[in-house]
């Protein structure tokens, strides 16, 4: 071998050794953005970008990009927009609610293939998160969501302002007889004081009008099937019928449409006495209430129930397999016991993962704040969520309908009559392609 030779093979050779060795030519980090919405008060969105860079301090190999969408209802509408355009997120921290719709529409990955390839089955691996989450997160045996952060409605109430209407504290309101009663003496007649308020706002109208109906003894919507709801049965027209008599009969809550913010002053400065609101904003409740407060179980009519709120986690169709892979290592990362526990303790939403309340930090976190433990006890009476074909026009065709009773401008039977109506018109072509399908 010539020498030219011999000194150009070395010099290959010290090269790829060199390629091997160097930490600059090795593989690139898989990058990935994830969507996520604030839908409730507080420092949440600050909060998230610490999580997604404490896990890109974890992790080499992934580089996530939080990307801050606002509400449940505009993170939807964007991550609908980039799966248009051809750039999903690889991850979104969707409303749990929309997930059926996603998964109707294909616009979303189900995880099923990334479970069994870690060594579990999906029966196995959502066996961690409450049994109530289910429904809403796997759609058709598949699952196309992963529960992260959950709600249920509940009472707060006022403790001086029970003291001073001649109420006890420790005994709040256990049926809607009883809640009429306490929001009427709640009441001043200066108008100091209210009895109740709750957001009539989209979304939270109706979710919570979905809770009162479900209260009443009836189904508000078909919870196997994404094309029926029963906007006009009798459950859900006493439901609006007890709104009615809040509101314009009793005059013990404000009239029109009130927002969560306009709610959490009012209780911060005594002007309501009781609110109607999500588990999710407790911390913001803790952190702003200067005098005592308590919740309670939302009160019931014929049975106590709870729907289901907050949010679960979906990939979005057209990622690559490595941009799924990374997306589903930091699905695991942000539900594991102790990320859940953590960002339950910050948000005061409850936390999905059950082995979260396992870890002494929780134990000690609950024996602190008891009031963070009643979503979880309320969990026995949890109901899954509206979730429809398309479901936020379908679910806003009943909204409008609230808020005109909120407003004294419509009746209850009218007003559901109508709102079955609209929302028959929009669940159509999905149930003409399903339950009505020709076979001709």
């Amino acid at each position: 071998m010539d020498l030219n030779r011999r000194e150009l093979m070395i010099g290959a050779a010290a090269a790829a050794a060199g390629a091997l060795a160097s930490p600059a030519l090795a593989a690139d980090p898989v990058q990935i953005e994830m969507f996520f919405p604030v839908p409730v008060q507080g420092a949440l969105a600050a909060q998230m970008q610490k999580l997604i860079a404490r896990f890109n301090q974890e992790h080499a190999d992934i580089v996530v990009t939080g990307a801050y969408t606002g509400s449940y209802d505009d993170t939807n509408l964007k991550t609908r927009a980039a799966i248009k355009a051809g750039k999903p997120p690889a991850l979104a921290l969707m409303s749990a609610n929309f997930v059926r719709e996603y998964a109707i529409n294909d616009e979303a990955e189900p995880f099923d293939d990334l479970i069994v390839s870690g060594g579990s089955t999906a029966d196995a691996f959502f066996q961690r998160f409450w049994t109530p989450l289910h429904p809403n997160a796997r759609i058709d045996g598949k699952a196309y969501g992963v529960p992260f952060q959950n709600s249920t409605p509940l009472l707060y109430y006022s403790v001086d302002a029970f003291k001073d209407a001649g109420l006890d504290p420790e005994r709040p309101p256990v049926d809607w007889g009883e809640w009429l009663a306490a929001a009427q003496k709640l009441t001043k007649a200066d108008g100091s004081r209210v009895g109740l308020m709750f957001p009539g706002t989209y979304d939270y109208c109706g979710w919570l009008t979905s809770g009162l109906a479900m209260a009443n003894g009836g189904q508000y919507y078909n919870h196997e099937y994404g094309g029926e709801v029963f906007y006009d049965a009798p459950s859900t027209v006493g439901a609006l019928s007890f709104l009615d008599a809040l509101v314009n009969g009793a005059k013990a809550v404000p009239p029109g449409v009130s927002d969560a913010n306009a709610c959490t002053t009012a209780f911060f400065s005594g002007r309501t006495g009781m609110m109607m609101l999500s588990t999710g904003a407790l911390s913001f409740v803790r952190s702003g209430m200067k005098s005592p407060y308590k919740v309670a179980f939302l009160p019931k009519a014929l049975r106590h129930a709870a729907p289901i709120g907050g949010g679960s986690l979906i990939c979005p169709k057209g990622n690559s397999p490595e941009r799924r892979a990374a997306a589903w290592t930091l699905v695991q990362w942000l539900t594991s016991p102790e990320v859940a526990g953590e960002w339950s303790r910050f948000t005061g939403y409850f936390a999905p993962n059950k082995q979260a309340y396992e870890l002494p930090e929780m134990k000690t976190f609950l024996s602190e704040h008891p009031d963070a433990k009643v979503a979880l006890d309320q969990l026995q009476h949890a109901v899954p969520w509206f979730d429809t074909f398309q479901v936020v026009a379908v679910r806003k065709a009943m909204e409008d309908q609230v808020q005109a009773i909120l407003s004294g401008a419509a009746k209850p039977a009218e007003a559901a009559a109508k709102a079955q109506r609209a929302a028959e018109a929009l669940l159509a072509p999905y149930v003409n392609q399903t339950a009505l399908k020709s076979w001709a």
